[in-house]
């Protein structure tokens, strides 16, 4: 018998990752300590499990789900009533623990609906998940004693005495709550991913017909995944109860499942770390932005569509592709084309957002004032000089965009041609 201990040594650069995100999540608050700013990032913490929980059917097992809104509003629901049980006394539970009730009945849903689900795959397995949601969501307005109807069931996470001064009153103390089951969760779907069935929902994904020959039950592999999947969905819900204190059928919409679909995919389903900034940007462009302007749905539309254009694999891809450059000191010789190639964006980019808005305040605001409001300057919106400028804007941007894309094209191809071959040359 060989006794022999070998040194694993530790992976310090994971370390250094999770420790960056531990001390990001505490640190946030200190910064934006404003009410608006802690309630746009418990937001964000809410909306980053979603999309990691959705990442997982997607991204890691090519399950596009239309429907995975059912286990985080379903958890969301019962997490609610626990809530208001736990106030009546009759259940003794604390709130930290809420959000592990919505879990378990967004995993009792998975097992449910689950088993029905995943017996196809592909468009197959997303029009029925498209049924699946479209079906809760009419319960939710035929069952009104436990979906409460249009206005859904409220509660107030203010629960019994404090303890230790936490009650869950003040935001802040609720962004700590959030961010603490984020890390926990995050943590968790990523040791996932270095699971054997982890590695199995990758190669069912990538050949399923390979993984049924090596004598794996695809199907299975698919619904313990979705299990899964819908846990952590349902600890979203529970705390998406916990911070609004409200529940609605929105909670189940297909709505809410084509938002976590485009956010996760604008932030790069082929990245773990995809779905965290997908959620940023998410809140950043349907909360924030609508505060700035009317047409913030029609920018979303347009960043959309220029990710699947030009960048497929999401933000996060633009983000490793860059730190690839730099790792291999080749990012000097892709800058000077790059940097054109992003102004002739931005002009062009400018004028596009100069003609939405004065189209906007021309066509709804027409008995109004015509004049806008721009980044600081006034815009006459019926004057035909701004609308020459915008127009201006978006020519020379679109010519620079033509010019400059020939020539970074091929810098970029040569540069990432050479790193490949210094990567099979360390390799060999």
């Amino acid at each position: 018998m060989n006794n022999t201990l070998h040194y694993k040594p530790l992976h310090l650069g994971r370390w250094l990752v999770w420790s960056s995100f531990a001390l990001v999540l505490i640190m946030a608050p200190v910064i934006f300590h404003e009410g608006a700013a802690l309630s746009l990032l418990s937001q964000m913490g809410t909306l980053m499990i979603f999309g990691l929980s959705f990442n997982m059917l997607l991204g890691q097992g090519g399950m596009l789900s239309f429907g995975h809104a059912v286990y985080s509003g379903l958890g969301a629901f019962f997490a609610i009533h626990a809530m208001n049980l736990a106030a009546d006394g009759s259940l003794p539970i604390p709130v930290t623990l809420i959000p592990l009730v919505g879990g378990l009945a967004g995993m009792g849903f998975g097992i449910l609906f689950g088993y029905v689900t995943t017996k196809k795959s592909g468009t197959t397995f997303s029009m029925i998940t498209l049924g699946m949601v479209e079906l809760v969501f009419a319960c939710s307005l035929m069952f009104p004693k436990f979906f409460g109807g249009e206005g859904g069931i409220s509660t107030n996470r203010v629960i019994g005495q404090a303890v230790m001064g936490i009650s869950y009153g003040p935001q802040i103390q609720v962004y700590y709550l959030i961010a603490f089951w984020l890390f926990i969760s995050a943590a968790a779907m990523f040791a996932f991913t270095q699971t054997p069935l982890g590695r199995m929902i990758n190669a069912v994904r990538d050949n399923p017909e390979r993984a049924e020959f090596v004598g794996y039950d695809t199907q299975w592999v698919r619904y313990l995944t979705l299990i899964l999947s819908a846990f952590f969905a349902g600890i979203s819900g529970g705390l998406s109860a916990i911070n609004f204190e409200i529940v609605t059928a929105e909670n189940v919409s297909a709505i809410r499942s084509g938002a976590v679909l485009l956010f996760t995919f604008i932030g790069g389903i082929g990245f773990f770390f995809g779905p965290l900034i997908g959620a940023v940007l998410g809140v950043f462009l349907t909360v924030m932005l609508s505060d700035f302007t009317k047409a913030w749905q029609l920018y979303l539309g347009i960043f959309f569509i220029l990710i699947v254009m030009y960048a497929p694999g999401g933000i996060a891809s633009i983000l490793m592709l860059n730190v690839r450059l730099v790792k291999f000191s080749k990012f000097g010789r892709v800058w000077p084309a790059l940097w054109k190639l992003l102004l002739s964006t931005l002009i062009a980019l400018a004028g596009l957002i100069m003609s939405i808005e004065m189209l906007y305040q021309l066509s709804l605001e027409s008995m109004q004032n015509p004049v806008i409001t721009l980044l600081g300057f006034q815009v006459n919106s019926a004057a035909p000089a701004s609308w020459g400028i915008s127009l201006s804007c978006i020519l020379v941007g679109a010519i620079g965009f033509i010019l400059f894309k020939a020539p970074f094209q091929k810098i970029s191809g040569e540069v990432n041609t050479e790193i490949e071959e210094a990567m099979r040359r360390a390799q060999a």
